[in-house]
C-alpha cells in the first residue's frame, strides 16, 4: 500500500479524505496533475444557468445576505456547483479570485475528483454528505491555497441536486465555517421544497416554538387529505420514520379542522404517537409567484399540562425515580435520566415540570443529537451578531438563556460534542453564560435535567465524554425501566388504549389482546405501544380490536419471543394457540366461502396479509 503523505489521518474527516486520495490514485491523477477546466461559450453559459435557474434564484436569495452582512471582510469565496460538480455561480470576494486562478471558479469549471482530485466540492458528491477539505488534505498541490467546507443539496427525495461549498485562504473558524454551509444548503433544500410544493399545505415543526423560523425546522407538505407529499430531511430526522405517503393524522394527534386551518400560520401544539410534543405552524397554500412568505410572529401556545398521574399505574420502580426526582426538584439539584429510547424520558420531564415550584416558568427542551455538532454551541450559549459565518446578524440568544426561570431538558446529553461539555460545565459553575463573540456575562437561574440512552460511564473512559461535566450533571441519577419490565403495564396497555381511541370506537381492550400485549418484547417501549395501538384503532373503526387488526410485526415479535430457549421456556405452539383463538377469521373466511379479496376487504387489510393469516391457521399452505 502506498504511504499518504501530508494527510492527517486523525482529522475529523480524517477517513474520508484517506478513501478519496485512494479514488485519485484510481483515477491516476498524481500530486503534481493540474486539472483542465472547460470554458464555455456564452450560449453554453446562458444555457447551464437557464436549466439551473431555480436553483440559482433561491441560492442567491439564502446566500447573499449572509455573505453581504458577514463575509464582506473575509478572504472568501462562496460556490454553487450542480450535481455533476459543474460550476453554476460564485460570490465573495473577487480578490480570492488571483488571475491564475480565474479558470478554477468560472462557470461550467469541473470539480468533480476524476478531474480536482480531493476537494470539497467533489469529496462531497462522492461521500454523499458534507465534508471538510484543509489545505495539504487537497490531492492536487495545485489546490493547497484554500480550505473548502462543502455540502449536498438534496431534493425531496434525497437525490442529490447541487453543492454548496465555501473556499477561503485565510484563516477562519473552520468548525462553524462548516456549519454555516450546513445551514446554507438546508436553507436552500427548504426554498425549493417550498417551492416545489406551493399548492400543497405546508406544515413548519420544531422542538420550540421560538424556532420555528430555524432553518433546522421540519417542513411537510401534504395535501387537502392530509396525505404527505413531500418532506424535508429535518422532519424526517426529528420524527425518526420515514414520511413519505403517510396520513399526517397518522404521525400528529391532528384533527380535520387543524389540517386545514382558514388562516395562515395557525400555532399549534403536535403531539406524536410517541408522547414527544413539537410546536407548528400550518400555511395555506399559495401561488408559485409567492413562494417564501414572511415569516409571522411566533404565538405561544399552551404548555403540556402532563402530570405523574397519567404516566405512572402502580410499577415500583417508576414510582420511587418519581418520589426521588420530585424530592431535589426544588433544590437545585441536577437530574440525569437514564432509560431505553422510547420509555417517555420527555413525557416523565414533562411532567416533574408540572409538578415542581417553577411550573409557571419556560420548560425548554433540546434534543443534542437533532443540532448538527458545529451549531450546538450557539444554540445552546448563544452569539454576538457576525460571531462566525452564517451567524444570524441579530445575533441569538441561545437556549439555556431561554429557559432562565424554568427548567432546560438537555436530551441525549451524550451526543454534545466536547467543546460544548466544555463551556455548560462553566456555565453550571459560575451561574452565567457568554454568548459566542461577545464578553458580557449574563446570569441565568435555571433547573437542569439531562437524559441519556447510553452508558456515559463507557464515553468516560473513551474520552467522549468529561468525568467532571458527568459528576455534576448525575446530582441524582435516576432509570425509567423498559415497558417489558414494568409491573404496571397491562393498566398502561389500557391508559394508552382510552386515550387515543375516538369517542365512538370500542371502550375496552379484550383479555385475549391484553395477553398478547404482555407477551411482547416492546422493543421500542411506549413509544411503540402507542403505534401499535393507533395502527390498531385505525383498522378496528368503531368495533373491538381483535389480532387481526394489529400490525403483521406485532404477531410476529410475540412469536418470536416465544421461541424455546435451551433451558425451556414458552413453547410457540402456545402463543399461537391464543392466537388463533382470538381471532374470528375463521367465521369471516366460512362467510365468504374463501374469497380472500371480499375477506381483505371486511377485515380491511391486504390480501397477503389475510393469505399469511390464513397459512397460521393451516387453511392455505
Amino acid at each position: 500500500m502506498s504511504r499518504v503523505t501530508g494527510l492527517n489521518k486523525s482529522s475529523e474527516f480524517g477517513s474520508v479524505i484517506a478513501a478519496s486520495w485512494d479514488r485519485c490514485r484510481r483515477f491516476g491523477l498524481s500530486h503534481e496533475s493540474r486539472p483542465e477546466h472547460p470554458q464555455l461559450s456564452r450560449q453554453q453559459r446562458e444555457q447551464l444557468r437557464h436549466s439551473h435557474s431555480l436553483l440559482l434564484e433561491t441560492t442567491e436569495r439564502e446566500v447573499l445576505p449572509y455573505y453581504e452582512n458577514i463575509l464582506a471582510n473575509s478572504r472568501c469565496m462562496i460556490v454553487l456547483a450542480d450535481d455533476k460538480g459543474a460550476i453554476l455561480s460564485n460570490w465573495g470576494d473577487r480578490r480570492f479570485i488571483e488571475s491564475p486562478r480565474k479558470p478554477l471558479f468560472r462557470e461550467g469549471a469541473n470539480w468533480q475528483e476524476q478531474v480536482s482530485g480531493t476537494n470539497a466540492i467533489g469529496t462531497a458528491i462522492a461521500c454523499g454528505h458534507a465534508v471538510q477539505v484543509q489545505r495539504n488534505e487537497h490531492y492536487l498541490k495545485t489546490n493547497r491555497f484554500m480550505i473548502g467546507s462543502a455540502a449536498p443539496i438534496l431534493d425531496e427525495q434525497q437525490n442529490l441536486v447541487a453543492v454548496l461549498n465555501v473556499s477561503s485562504d485565510a484563516y477562519l473558524p473552520q468548525a462553524h465555517t462548516l456549519g454555516m454551509v450546513r445551514l446554507m444548503s438546508q436553507s436552500v433544500e427548504n426554498r425549493l421544497l417550498i417551492h416545489n410544493f406551493s399548492t400543497c399545505f405546508m406544515l413548519t415543526f420544531n422542538t420550540n416554538a421560538d424556532n420555528l423560523d430555524s432553518q433546522w425546522s421540519g417542513l411537510v407538505a401534504f395535501d387537502e387529505t392530509g396525505r404527505i407529499v413531500a418532506a424535508n430531511q429535518r422532519a424526517v430526522l426529528l420524527l425518526g420514520m420515514s414520511l413519505e405517503q403517510r396520513l399526517l393524522t397518522e404521525v400528529f394527534e391532528l384533527s380535520r379542522r387543524d389540517l386545514v386551518p382558514s388562516t395562515d400560520l395557525v400555532t399549534l401544539q403536535l403531539h406524536t404517537a410517541g408522547q414527544r410534543t413539537f410546536h407548528g405552524q400550518i400555511r395555506r397554500p399559495v401561488r408559485p409567484a409567492t413562494t417564501v412568505p414572511a415569516s409571522g410572529r411566533v404565538q405561544q401556545t399552551a404548555p403540556d399540562t402532563l402530570t405523574f398521574e397519567d404516566i405512572e399505574f402502580g410499577d415500583p420502580r417508576l414510582q420511587r425515580s418519581i418520589q426521588q426526582a420530585r424530592r431535589v426538584m426544588d433544590r437545585d439539584i441536577p437530574i440525569l435520566i437514564r432509560g431505553e429510547t422510547g420509555v417517555g424520558k420527555e413525557v416523565f420531564v414533562k411532567a416533574l415540570h408540572q409538578a415542581s415550584v417553577r411550573n409557571n416558568g419556560p420548560m425548554v427542551a433540546v434534543n443534542c443529537a437533532a443540532i448538527p455538532s458545529e451549531l450546538v454551541e450557539s444554540e445552546l450559549f448563544g452569539y454576538e451578531k457576525g460571531a462566525f459565518t452564517g451567524a444570524n446578524t441579530r445575533g441569538a440568544v441561545g437556549m439555556i438563556r431561554k429557559a432562565h426561570g424554568g427548567v432546560l431538558f438537555l436530551d441525549e446529553i451524550g451526543e454534545m460534542p466536547l467543546s460544548a461539555q466544555a463551556r455548560l460545565l462553566r456555565v453550571l459553575q459560575e451561574r452565567e453564560v457568554t454568548p459566542l463573540g461577545s464578553t458580557e456575562n449574563f446570569p441565568v437561574d435555571i433547573r437542569l435535567i439531562s437524559a441519556t440512552n447510553q452508558h456515559l460511564r463507557a464515553q468516560l473512559q473513551n474520552g467522549h465524554f468529561r468525568a467532571d461535566l458527568y459528576y455534576r450533571l448525575s446530582g441524582l441519577s435516576i432509570e425509567l425501566p423498559p415497558l417489558r419490565a414494568r409491573a404496571d403495564k397491562r393498566e398502561l396497555f389500557r391508559q394508552v388504549h382510552a386515550r387515543y381511541r375516538d369517542s365512538s370506537q370500542y371502550p375496552e381492550l379484550s383479555e385475549a389482546l391484553l395477553e398478547l400485549f404482555e407477551q411482547h418484547p416492546w422493543p421500542g417501549n411506549i413509544r411503540q405501544l402507542i403505534n401499535v395501538l393507533q395502527v390498531a384503532l385505525a383498522m378496528a373503526d368503531s368495533g373491538p380490536l381483535e389480532t387481526w387488526h394489529l400490525p403483521d410485526e406485532f404477531v410476529d415479535d410475540v412469536q418470536a419471543a416465544a421461541r424455546p430457549s435451551p433451558a425451556g421456556g414458552t413453547n410457540r405452539a402456545d402463543i399461537q394457540v391464543k392466537v388463533e383463538h382470538s381471532s374470528p377469521l375463521l367465521a369471516v373466511f366460512n362467510h365468504y366461502q374463501g374469497n380472500v379479496s371480499k375477506i381483505a376487504r371486511h377485515l380491511g387489510c391486504s390480501r397477503n396479509t389475510v393469505y399469511k393469516r390464513l397459512r397460521e391457521l393451516g387453511i392455505r399452505q
